[in-house]
Parts: C-alpha cells; structure tokens; sequence
C-alpha cells in the first residue's frame, strides 16, 4: 500500500428500516489533519476524472451511491513507495470504507455503472494554487483510463 494511504472499514448497522454507518468522527486518529471543506461530486457512468494532487492538503474519500475505481499514484520524490500505483474499488457493491489520501500522492476515479456520488472532505478550503492537475494520460504515470476491466 502507498506510504501514508490510510483506509477506514465502516460498521454498517441494518434493520428493517434501512441502515446506519458511521463515516467519521472529529476524534478520529484517521481524522487528526482536520476539517476545511465537505464537497460532493456527481459523476455519470463511464466519466474519468485524473490526474489530481496537493502539495499540502489532505482528502477523505467516500462512496455512498454508486461504485468508483479510485487510482493512486505516488509521486513524493522521498517517499519509499514512490512510483508506486494503487487502485481500491469503493462504493455499493464493496465494502464501505473511507480512503485518505496524502498530499503528493497523485489520484483519479472513474465511475463504474450507473451514476456514482462522491463524499470528500479535504483538510484546507480550496486554493488554487493548491489544486494541481497532471494530464490524463501521462507517460511517467502511465495508467491507461480508457482500459476496461482487466480479462481474468
């Protein structure tokens, strides 16, 4: 796993009503970096979005509708798992958790199915300055979005 990824497996609580989860709490040690903003992010079947990374901010990621493929990719020049690629599939149909990713560690999604709603909190308010982008297809990543699942 990426050096400093952390994963959070949720407790989900059912009854005939429906359920309850849990997502994160303000003394969470997972949570330590703090609170700057709370977005949500509607993504239609098929649709990419990659490359993102801070210099400084930190996410949490989290699925309640839909199912997403979340791609990670350190590139922290000191990090030990620099170069290093990681995918987590979150969302519906697999188990809940709440990712947190980072800064430097470059990241993308891409929604699988139907619609997919994205929960993120980020530890700073948004800056652009903060916010980098690296083009979809690059060669030093070299993660290919347009690929379907892989033929097992």
């Amino acid at each position: 796993m990426i050096e400093g990824l952390e994963i959070k497996d949720l407790v989900t609580i059912p009854d005939e009503r429906g359920f309850f989860r849990e997502i994160i709490r303000k003394t969470d040690a997972f949570f330590a970096e703090g609170f700057g903003q709370l977005s949500h992010a509607c993504m239609y079947p098929g649709v990419a979005k990659a490359w993102h990374i801070h210099k400084f901010q930190i996410d949490w990621w989290y699925v309640p509708i839909g199912n997403l493929k979340l791609v990670l990719f350190d590139k922290r020049p000191n990090s030990p798992t620099q170069g290093e690629l990681q995918t987590i599939f979150m969302g519906e149909n697999y188990p809940a958790k709440v990712v947190k990713i980072p800064p430097g560690v470059a990241h993308g999604c891409k929604a699988l199915g139907g619609v997919t709603h994205l929960f993120y909190i980020t530890s700073s308010v948004y800056d652009p300055n903060e916010e980098g982008r690296i083009p979809h297809y690059d060669n030093t990543i070299g993660y290919d979005w347009l690929a379907g699942p892989e033929i097992k």
